[in-house]
């Protein structure tokens, strides 16, 4: 005698964890800071490891891996921690996105701050790239 295997009960337990997977994704958060992005209409693919955070009370953090949480840094310590962590992900891996660091500024941050931040980047000849938020797509009017 040959048994029946009903897939039903199994077909609905894997749609149930599908749906409980689906909707817990959606908690996970990259960071804990709270940083309102600039807007710009031009994105890049660019996903740098090293990444610098400044509020919006120009508190600047260093996240220098993809699951890092990021760590406070004094603007005086800040050029050590990027040479630590250029010299870390060279040694990593050799990605384009390795070879970047994002900066990712408030939009209530002092141009002064985000320059100085940028420019300890330069004099340590690193590439730092401004991360913004895509710009609400408007039809404009023509002009004439």
């Amino acid at each position: 005698m040959i048994e029946v295997f009903s897939m039903a009960s199994m077909t609905d337990v894997i749609f149930l964890l599908l749906i409980f997977f689906m909707v817990t994704s959606t908690f996970v958060f990259p960071t804990a800071l709270e940083v309102n992005l600039p807007e710009s209409s031009r994105q890049t693919a660019i996903k740098p490891v090293t990444r610098i955070f400044i509020d919006k009370e120009g508190q600047i953090f260093i996240s220098t891996s993809a699951g890092e949480e990021p760590a406070p840094v004094s603007l005086e310590a800040l050029p050590a921690a990027l040479v630590k962590a250029r010299s870390e992900n060279s040694e990593a891996a050799e990605s384009p996105d390795s070879q970047f660091i994002a900066v990712y500024a408030d939009e209530d941050v002092t141009y002064g701050t985000l320059v100085k931040v940028l420019d300890l980047g330069a004099q340590n000849n690193l590439k730092m790239v401004l991360a913004t938020k895509p710009a609400p797509t408007t039809a404009r009017p023509a002009a004439q």
